[in-house]
């Protein structure tokens, strides 16, 4: 059990800001180019001073057809993107929000799209696996992920030294529920692959609307350009403090997006307009 001091220093520690980054890219379906691409913009954002590095969703691979991320997918615990993952959280001592990557599923014809959290050790945290499966048609444009892609559960929370981070994908964002089930998380991390169809009406107001709503930052890491398989993502990436101001965001292409949390500024503001504990449920 920790004394008294060490008790102090970790909530004095807790209180003082720290730089975070949103990396965004434009994937494509080679494996090894996206690394690369991820390591270079890593370490930019750890050149910035960033201890919390989020990644956008299948930052690893964007594939020509859906079934390209399923040849790729690995066993939990092993695999080359994963130890990608853990050795560059290890050797620039951040912690690291993986974006997503495929997982293997239940069947062999699907993947779990999994978001992992590792520690400046390098040991991975935490795990959440997407539950809501992005489904849209529209002119040309049709997703169904559910073809793919085998939903996960469980609503995962992970206590660090920033505060509590609660784990988010993409199309979770349009579900408010989800998000007040973390129960009063400081950091939400939300990495996104959002269509630019949808993105450039939908995005920033409902990235926007989670941080108000919930009184929390939002690390939002999204893919952002023009892809080899032909589809467009909206990009955007941006991170957000409670009070819903937007405090660095990237339009477009490759990039890091960079921004100090401040948890005594963000308990000031929960003090002032106490709405989390002002809830009140309501039963039809």
């Amino acid at each position: 059990m920790a004394d008294g001091n060490t008790t102090q220093k970790r909530i004095a520690a807790q209180a003082r800001a720290f730089k975070v980054a949103a990396i965004q890219m434009a994937s494509g379906p080679n494996v090894a180019g996206n690394l690369s691409e991820t390591r270079r913009l890593i370490a930019k954002a750890v050149e910035q001073g960033a201890k919390l590095v989020v990644l956008p969703e299948f930052f690893a691979i964007m594939g020509m057809d859906d079934q390209d991320k399923v040849k790729v997918r690995e066993q939990a615990g092993q695999g080359p993107i994963q130890s990608f993952l853990g050795e560059m959280a290890r050797q620039h001592k951040i912690w690291l929000v993986g974006g997503s990557i495929p997982l293997a599923a239940s069947t062999p014809d699907k993947v779990i799209n999994s978001c992992l959290m590792f520690d400046e050790q390098g040991e991975q945290v935490a795990r959440y696996d997407k539950m809501h499966l992005f489904n849209f048609e529209l002119g040309n444009e049709n997703y169904n992920e559910a073809k793919t892609i085998e939903p996960g559960n469980q609503v995962v929370v992970v206590d660090s030294p920033f505060g509590r981070i609660g784990l988010a994908i993409c199309y979770d964002l349009r579900f408010p529920e989800l998000f007040r089930a973390m129960k009063n998380v400081d950091i939400i991390v939300l990495p996104s692959a959002f269509t630019e169809t949808t993105g450039k009406m939908h995005w920033e107001v409902l990235v926007r609307a989670r941080a108000i709503e919930n009184l929390a930052y939002v690390i939002a890491a999204a893919q952002g350009g023009y892809h080899v398989n032909g589809r467009e993502t909206h990009g955007n990436s941006m991170i957000v403090d409670p009070w819903g101001r937007v405090l660095d965001r990237l339009p477009r292409g490759s990039g890091v997006v960079m921004a100090d949390l401040n948890p005594a500024y963000q308990a000031s503001l929960r003090a002032s307009l106490p709405a989390l504990a002002n809830r009140t449920l309501y039963h039809c």
